[in-house]
């Protein structure tokens, strides 16, 4: 569910297919440069995009100078349960949240609180990917359940207070809380970037995708653009039909270009922008299209900004830039040229002095 949740955060649209008897075979999809076009100048439909090194990175500092006091969150209610629910396990559905059933502990096998505390500072250990400071977050978080987590202090020993530990708020203001303050203590910035290498799009190796609707191009170097969701193939048949542009392309993960970026929950991810559009050979832009705005947007786009700023600092022969273009405002007005989505789009961009 992490998995599909994060995709979907992307833009990417999951579709039901049939399945069983009677039912078609799917053949793959090759994406690759279009060399055996002869209608294609492949060199001038190429851009070239520059690789930087990371701007922010873990500073592994002791777990010890995690501070209860820095932490934000909002505190669980403690819940007086029955003897009988005290010995309940309960089992809900992972994407309704709703109760499925429920098992009844013997007195023999209720579990400890000591065992719940080891699950959760192993859980935020495993999504930040620390392999050391165990003995010092189980601490932390026991101390932290113990004095602050409920809005009065607990008895951990108590049968009712691993019962309330049970209930999803409390598991996850736990886990969501300490991977917050782990990050504010670890993720930091370099504060400057250098040019590591470079990508060429037609050096892209060949590469499978499902069967899908895809697009033919006329300009770009791929023999099709495949989109992750409908809106991507419709702004790629725009930028077929612009007559201000050299060329374009997708950015599929077979490209490379990726941007290190610290997501809204304060931790390290990568950010792969949707197209490249060139508009010269001094002149290159980064798109990013969005159906579904999620609450990383405006964390990906300020890293993509930055990016686009590094690069111009670092060198002068190619200017580059980027635009958000979002489905709504894309429907709603209509650009015919390139140069109306870069005039009209101007969200994240910084005003004009």
């Amino acid at each position: 569910m992490v998995f599909v949740e994060s995709i979907q955060a992307e833009g990417v649209e999951l579709e039901r297919k049939a399945m069983g008897e009677g039912t078609k075979a799917k053949t793959p999809l090759v994406v690759e440069v279009d060399t055996s076009n002869e209608k294609k100048d492949i060199e001038a439909l190429d851009i070239e995009i520059p690789v930087l090194t990371p701007r922010v990175y873990r500073e592994y500092k002791n777990l010890a100078d995690l501070d209860r006091g820095l932490m934000v969150f909002q505190s669980v209610i403690y819940q007086q349960f029955s003897e009988e629910e005290q010995r309940e396990i309960v089992f809900k559905d992972i994407t309704t949240g709703e109760v499925t059933h429920t098992t009844i502990l013997d007195t023999a096998g209720v579990a400890d609180y000591r065992s719940v505390i080891g699950y959760y500072a192993q859980t935020v250990m495993k999504e930040l990917r620390l392999v050391s400071g165990y003995d010092v977050l189980y601490g932390k978080i026991k101390a932290f359940i113990q004095s602050a987590l409920f809005r009065q202090p607990v008895d951990l020993e108590s049968p009712n207070t691993l019962r309330n530990l049970s209930e999803l708020a409390a598991t996850k203001t736990v886990i969501e809380t300490f991977k917050k303050a782990v990050n504010g203590l670890t993720v930091r910035n370099k504060g400057d970037a250098e040019i590591r290498d470079t990508i060429k799009l037609r050096q892209t190796r060949p590469f499978v995708v499902k069967d899908q609707g895809y697009l033919i191009p006329k300009k770009s170097v791929f023999n099709r653009v495949i989109g992750d969701s409908s809106f991507e193939l419709q702004f790629a048949s725009f930028l077929e039909d612009c007559s201000d542009l050299v060329s374009y392309a997708k950015n599929y993960l077979a490209v490379h270009f990726k941007l290190d970026y610290v997501n809204a929950d304060g931790d390290i991810s990568n950010y792969y922008p949707d197209f490249f559009v060139k508009l010269s050979d001094r002149k290159i832009v980064i798109v990013e299209t969005k159906g579904q705005v999620d609450v990383d947007v405006p964390f990906k786009i300020q890293r993509l900004r930055q990016w686009c700023e590094d690069i111009n600092a670092i060198q002068k022969d190619v200017n580059y830039d980027f635009v958000y273009v979002d489905e709504e405002s894309f429907q709603r007005y209509q650009p015919k040229t390139f140069r109306q989505l870069l005039e009209g789009f101007r969200e994240f961009k910084k005003a004009e002095s």
